[in-house]
Parts: C-alpha cells; structure tokens; sequence
C-alpha cells in the first residue's frame, strides 16, 4: 500500500514585490514645504514689487486704474535730489558704523581669547546687547538721551560740568547722526566680536609656539599670524554688517524718524515715507528694486574678494 506525501509549495507562484518612495521622493517631500514658503514670502512678493515698479498704483487707492508707466518711476528716482541725499545718509552711517565696530568687535576679541579669570562671565555680558529687539534698542536709548532725566546727558553732566539741559542727542543737527552710529555700534559690535572670536579660537596652537621658536615678537605675530588668518572671518562679518545696517529702519525711526530735518533720514526712512505716508507705492517699489539690485550687486562683489582672500 504506497501513501502519498504532499509537499506544500515554499513561495506563491506569483512573486508580489512591495516597493517603498525613493531617496529622490522622500528628499523632495521634505523640501517643498520650504521651497513653497520661501515662494510665498520672498520671490512672489519680489515679481510683484517689480511689476508695481512699472505702473502708478496707489495702495490708498485700490479701484483706481492702475496705468503702465515704464521707466519713469525709475527715471525720477535717479533724478531726486532727496534720495540721493538720503543714499549719502546711509553711506556714511555704514562707514562710520562698520569702522567702529569691525575696530572694538576685534579688539574685545582679542581681550576675550585670552581666556582671563571669568572670561565667560564678561563674554555672556558683552553679548547681550545684540539679543535685544531693534525696536526695543530704540526706545531704550530715546529715554536714555533725554536732555534733563537722560542717564547719558547727566553722565556728561557730571564728567564735564556742561548743563544736561544745554545739548539734545537726538534733537541737534550735528550729534543726531552720532547718536545713530553711537546706538548701532553699542548693539552689534558683539555681533563682530562673536565672529572674529571665533576666528581666531581656530588658529592652531603650534603656528604660534612655531613663530616663539623663532623667536617672532607679539607685534609679527600678529601682523603675518594672526590677522592674515582671522581677515576671512572679518571680512564675513563687514558683510553681513553692511548689508543689515544698508537697510537699517526701525531703530533709526523710533530714535530720530528721520530727523532733525533730514540729517538721519536713510534710504530706508525715505522709502517708508514714499510708501506709507506720500502713497505712491508705484515710486516705492521703484525705491526698494534699486536698493536691492544695489545691496545685491555690492555683495557679489565683495564675495569674489572674499573668495580670493581665503584662496590665499
């Protein structure tokens, strides 16, 4: 009598094979959302400002036809003798606001590195000022310059003797523009500090012990160690100092709004007032396509010499 063993199939005759998202998929789902937002709040809005630079639209006045004006926005901007003061406005806050930062942030750099007994203490300090708000650096140092209850005033009160009531930070035709520059200066000199040091925490140890050996004095050292090494990091933090203090508003308008006269009256102050205050959002946006072409192609600029010193 011979029995029949059955055998059960090991795997199904039809092979299903299951197949996940690629690598390529998963990238892209992760980064539309970001591309989608950066299109929402930057780009969108930028072709728009570009079109409203061709045309006499009033935000103030929504219905009415809205007319192609070519280049003219663009013509009268370059022709206004008002903003190409305003440019001069902001081409000597920049200079003297960037020298006096690039000069103590790398000199307050150079003190912290040392390491000192409560370096961190004093690091932690000095930082501070560059975490605060624009718009609350603004009202603070309004209350601080007030001629007769000023802490500023009646510290050179008592410095000098000079009456507290005899001079206004903010209110006088030479010492506003100061006092814009002062202010700037107090908040982001950290902001160098904090990248030059850490240029200069990345020089190896051994250049120096190498240049002792020789018998190289503090001030060589310096010159052809220490300076040729962090003038990358410096030249980074010109750069993106400039670039934000070209475009400086808010602290500038709570401080002076502009004023007295037109002493302090950026190019920012002079597109607000362009856009906000006269309507002529048209003009305006004319305004800021210059202002960022500008700010762009300085920046390009710079990058190349950039590239090129740390190529060295």
């Amino acid at each position: 009598m011979s029995s029949v063993v059955s055998v059960p199939n090991s795997a199904p005759s039809p092979r299903f094979v299951q197949r996940g998202l690629s690598d390529r998929s998963i990238t892209w789902l992760f980064i539309a959302p970001s591309i989608l937002i950066l299109l929402a709040i930057n780009i969108f809005p930028l072709i728009w400002t570009v079109r409203l630079s061709f045309t006499n639209f009033r935000a103030n006045m929504p219905k009415a036809p809205v007319r192609f004006v070519g280049l003219d926005n663009y013509i009268d901007i370059l022709t206004d003798e008002d903003v190409w003061t305003a440019m001069q406005v902001t081409a000597r806050f920049v200079v003297c606001s960037i020298t006096l930062q690039v000069i103590l942030g790398f000199g307050l750099a150079l003190l912290i590195n040392r390491r000192f007994r409560g370096h961190s203490f004093w690091t932690t300090l000095i930082l501070w000022p560059m975490m605060l708000c624009p718009a609350v650096v603004g009202n603070f140092w309004t209350f601080i310059v007030q001629p007769q209850t000023g802490l500023f005033n009646n510290t050179v009160h008592l410095l000098t003797g000079i009456d507290p009531a005899s001079f206004q930070m903010i209110g006088d035709v030479s010492l506003a523009p100061w006092t814009i520059v002062m202010v700037d200066t107090w908040m982001w000199t950290p902001y160098v500090m904090l990248i030059c040091l850490a240029g200069l925490r990345s020089i190896p140890e051994y250049i120096y012990e190498a240049a002792a050996i020789d018998r190289a004095s503090h001030w060589r050292r310096f010159w052809s160690i220490t300076l040729p090494m962090v003038l990358p990091f410096l030249m980074l933090a010109v750069l993106f100092r400039v670039i934000e203090n070209f475009k400086m508003f808010d602290m500038v308008n709570l401080l002076t709004s502009g004023g007295p006269g037109s002493v302090t009256e950026t190019a920012s102050i002079t597109l607000k007032r362009a856009a906000f205050e006269k309507w002529n959002t048209g003009y305006a946006s004319a305004l800021a396509i210059i202002l960022f072409v500008t700010v762009m192609g300085a920046a390009n600029i710079y990058v190349k010499a950039l590239n090129r010193v740390k190529q060295r």
